[in-house]
Parts: structure tokens; sequence; C-alpha cells
């Protein structure tokens, strides 16, 4: 997502952008075009039984990531959805009780190879891919990743992490320490925040280089909650050059481009599913 050298070109390069007024409406064209992309391109499902004898059901969807300079996609983003066998809630990486470090990392490196196969990324595509931040922060979880990565031949593009779970309470020199690991030619992390424009300020000392921030909870249909939107939006770009929306609503594209914010996974016009 950034152009500098020794980091990978993830989604792409700064691009000219449009003179579109405030940015608060779109053309149809471009509003059917996004819409059409707001659904997942194909998913997997796979079990995973726990060290505490729980089985898991993991289900990975692969989502188009927006340039919102051009209104193109230019990447794909792993959602994924982790549930107890039975339809219990998603656990979403809380729950310290019920999962140990060790069933996340096995999440996540499983994650990892099956995400890849669900990419199917060439030579110039990038992915984007979760990870726990417990799993992210432990040097055994690194080193589990990274050789997951290493193993899987098959994927010559580039890779995000999206790193989710607990940042906000992380020390912004364990998260940089984290980033550094990350930092190579086909690789880069995201960091996953909550919508508040606090955190992503605290975690611009870690010098990320792309911020994610999931709106399916921050209201942003009416024009006074939008106000608040683009405030968060733009408190993100201080703390960070490159932002990305998730759950953005397609009507919303070009004001968030105004705001700030470089890339989105739109959401559907329907119910929004996390």
């Amino acid at each position: 997502m950034r152009n500098d050298p020794g980091y990978p070109a993830t989604f792409t390069a700064s691009l000219d952008r449009d003179a579109a007024g405030d940015g608060l409406q779109e053309s149809a064209s471009s509003l059917e075009g996004r819409r059409s992309y707001a659904a997942p391109y194909e998913s997997l499902t796979f079990t995973l039984l726990t060290r505490a004898r729980r089985e898991l059901v993991v289900t990975l969807a692969a989502q188009p990531v927006f340039d919102l300079a051009r209104s193109t996609p230019v990447a794909r983003r792993i959602r994924r959805s982790v549930r107890h066998r039975g339809g219990e809630s998603a656990l979403l990486g809380l729950g310290r009780r019920t999962l140990e470090p060790a069933d996340l990392v096995r999440i996540d490196t499983q994650t990892l190879r099956d995400g890849l196969d669900l990419l199917r990324l060439g030579t110039n595509d990038s992915g984007v891919l979760p990870a726990f931040w417990r799993t992210v922060a432990s040097s055994g979880g690194r080193f589990d990743l990274l050789c997951a990565e290493m193993q899987h031949a098959s994927a010559p593009g580039t890779l995000l992490v999206e790193v989710v779970g607990g940042l906000e309470q992380a020390p912004p020199e364990a998260v940089r320490e984290a980033i550094e690991h990350f930092e190579t030619g086909a690789l880069g992390l995201i960091l996953h925040i909550a919508p508040d424009a606090g955190a992503a300020l605290r975690l611009s000392q870690a010098r990320a280089h792309c911020l994610a921030i999931d709106f399916a909870g921050v209201e942003h249909e009416s024009a006074r909650g939008w106000q608040a939107a683009a405030g968060l939006i733009g408190a993100a770009r201080q703390a960070c050059p490159q932002i990305l929306l998730l759950n953005l609503r397609p009507d919303r594209g070009l004001a968030a481009q105004a705001a700030g914010a470089t890339h989105a996974v739109f959401a559907g016009m329907d119910a929004v599913v996390v």
C-alpha cells in the first residue's frame, strides 16, 4: 500500500484524484459497480478442535478491496468468522477463557494456508489475511505464520496480515516490533483498530503503514452521522498514511476519500455481515 522501497506495493500507488465536489453523491454507474463487488467472491470452511476439545467452525470469504481514488478493486481481503460448532456466537478473537494462545496460532496458520488457496494470488496480485494480535505479538506465533507463508509456494503475490483483537491495549513499541518482523518485499501488516480516534492517534507511535477501521458499527448514513465518521477518518489519516475502511456504504466512497480514506471494502446495501 505504500510505495517506499522494501515495503510491498500491496494495493496501488497513489493515483490522481477526481474533482468530485464535496464527495457526498456518486454517479449511478459508479455506485452500481461498487455494489456488484460488495458480496464475497467465494468462501470456504474448515473445522478445528481446540486444546479444550471444543470444535470450532472457521469460515473464510474473499472480498474485493477498492482503491477509492479510482473506484477500482485492487486487492482481495479474507473475511474470517470463528464459531463454536452448534451455532454459538462468533468469538472474534476475544474470549481469553475459551481459546488458548496455541489455539489462536493454529487458527491463524490454517487461515493463512487455506486463505492463500482461496486468494490464488498471481505475481502482481495483493491479498489481505487476518491474524490475531496474540499470535503476531509472540515470537513463536510470528515464526509459525512466517513458516506457513514460506511453505506456500503457489503464492507469488504480495500479502498483508491484518492484525485483529487486542491492539487497543498493546504498547505501541510492541506493535512496532511486530511490524518490523513483517516488513519485507512480499509481506506487510495492517492494524485493525476500534473505530476510535484516540486509538488511531495512540498507534501513530507504532509507525504503521495502514490502519483498518470497521464501519459496520459506525453511523454514517445520515449527514449528521457522517460528520462524526469523517472526523474519525481524518484523525486516523493523521496517524497513518493509508486507511482501509471495512463495511463502508457504497454511496459514501467519494466522501470517505475526501475525508482521507484510501481504500475500502464495501458493504452490501442489505444487512451487514462482519
